[in-house]
């Protein structure tokens, strides 16, 4: 059987400088993926949260269920400001001006943006600082081993991507069909291709995908299926079988990056891994 947990030592050391950093922020502006805002959030900032205030931002808002993200942000808004954002297509003025009318009155607003990798961070740091903006080095008073950007009245931390160690293995198989978790680490990508599709399967989500590649649902075990897909996408060996490790990879690329449509893979209060886990 596979590894459950994906977790390089980085991540470890990231997470002690910004637990060291803590102090010196107002703010933090955390980040997750909204197809997923549960599985996705960050470890570290419900132990911030008691400290420091958050904003939450939903990113990839154009690759979840419209009607979905509008009941997460009403379930994830209390006591707190949550903004759904398309990074590809939109500036985040709003947020921008929410932002700056939190800077404190004698300095500019020092703030962290923090997510697990691949949820859309490097995106939100990039368009609230801009490509003309360079790293801040040699700031008085603050911690110099992590990157600051200034941007106007904002001083941005960056920081890595840090996912939970501790979090049942349910969470980083759907974090792998997400590419935030390395699926070739938890198994393969076949393991994690089967699944994504016994998962959306018991939710009815799976067949919509489908008709991306103009491929019917039928009522067959899984593998099938990805035999079925493998065959649609060229994933042939030698002989004419199906790399299914191949397949699998295919499948979960093309729905990380949002190419078989807009779909929600969790809602509020969801038993998440219920009979639908693979058995062990």
């Amino acid at each position: 059987m596979g590894r459950t947990v994906w977790y390089p030592g980085h991540m470890a050391r990231g997470g002690r400088k910004l637990a060291e950093l803590l102090e010196k922020l107002d703010l933090i502006v955390e980040v997750r993926d909204a197809r997923a805002p549960f599985s996705t959030s960050a470890p570290l900032v419900s132990s911030f949260a008691r400290t420091k205030p958050v904003m939450l931002v939903l990113a990839k808002k154009d690759l979840a269920a419209p009607e979905r993200t509008r009941l997460w942000i009403r379930e994830l808004e209390r006591g707190r400001e949550v903004w759904a954002l398309d990074l590809r297509k939109e500036r985040p003025t709003g947020l921008r001006k929410a932002l700056s009318a939190r800077k404190p009155g004698h300095r500019e607003l020092r703030m962290a943006v923090m997510g697990i990798p691949n949820v859309g961070k490097s995106m939100l740091l990039n368009a609230l600082v801009g490509k003309a903006q360079a790293r801040v080095g040699g700031i008085p008073g603050l911690t110099r081993e992590v990157s600051w950007y200034r941007s106007g009245d904002l001083l941005i931390v960056d920081s890595p991507g840090i996912l939970d160690p501790h979090a049942e293995p349910g969470v980083h198989r759907m974090l792998s069909w997400l590419g935030c978790a390395k699926a070739e680490v938890l198994g393969g990508f076949e393991a994690a291709a089967l699944d994504f599709i016994r998962f959306l399967r018991a939710r009815g989500l799976f067949g919509p995908l489908l008709k991306k590649w103009e491929i019917e649902e039928r009522d067959e075990p899984e593998e099938w299926t990805l035999e079925r897909l493998g065959r649609r996408l060229g994933c042939l060996v030698a002989g004419g079988a199906v790399d299914r490790e191949l397949s699998g990879r295919r499948l979960l690329d093309a729905f990380s990056s949002g190419k078989l449509g807009a779909v929600t893979l969790e809602l509020p209060g969801d038993p998440l891994w219920g009979d639908t886990s693979p058995s062990s």
